[in-house]
């Protein structure tokens, strides 16, 4: 009896790393046909939140990130150019730890105001607004590569209703239902 226990545990196991390994692959199918939004939530920045004297134009009262981040950036460049996954856009939050992780990640990217953090109270009143604006341009986006939006926690929470750790790959389709998640270790 002991022994069928072992091979039934054994058994069980295997589905699950089968199960898990079937989605990496179709989430990577799913980034190479593309037309999905591929939300990145930024790379390593140590803490949380911003300090007190946050000022969105100077990079020096920002919460950035470590050298771990910046290697983890660097990473998520290496995973879109190794799986040849089409980039239509890049787009980041203002914040200068997501405008690092794009840079670093991709070179070339734009900046919208609609992937800001809305974290601290000084910013939580523009949630709304920021929600309403990325979605009426996702619903305006049409392209057959992938849009990238590299941003924070809160508002990939907020829009996916899903955790992200740093430098998280999350891939939604236009509905913002979730395909699939990519981790890149820092």
């Amino acid at each position: 009896m002991k022994f069928l226990n072992i091979i039934i545990i054994i058994f069980l196991s295997s589905i699950s790393v089968i199960k898990a390994e079937i989605k990496q692959i179709q989430t990577l199918d799913s980034l190479q046909k593309g037309g999905n939004l591929i939300f990145i939530r930024h790379a390593y920045a140590p803490g949380g939140g911003d300090p007190n004297n946050f000022n969105i134009n100077d990079c020096s009262t920002q919460r950035n990130l470590s050298e771990l981040g910046r290697e983890q950036s660097k990473k998520i460049g290496t995973f879109f150019v190794s799986n040849k996954i089409p980039i239509d856009l890049v787009i980041s939050s203002e914040w200068c730890r997501c405008k690092e992780t794009a840079m670093i990640a991709f070179n070339e990217f734009k900046t919208k105001n609609f992937l800001n953090s809305f974290f601290s109270n000084k910013f939580a009143k523009n949630k709304a607004k920021q929600i309403k604006s990325l979605k009426t341009f996702v619903n305006n986006w049409n392209s057959d590569k992938n849009l990238v939006l590299v941003t924070h926690y809160v508002v990939i929470s907020t829009l996916l209703d899903y955790a992200p750790d740093s430098g998280e790959i999350v891939i939604s389709d236009k509905n913002f239902k979730i395909i699939g998640n990519v981790e890149i270790n820092y």
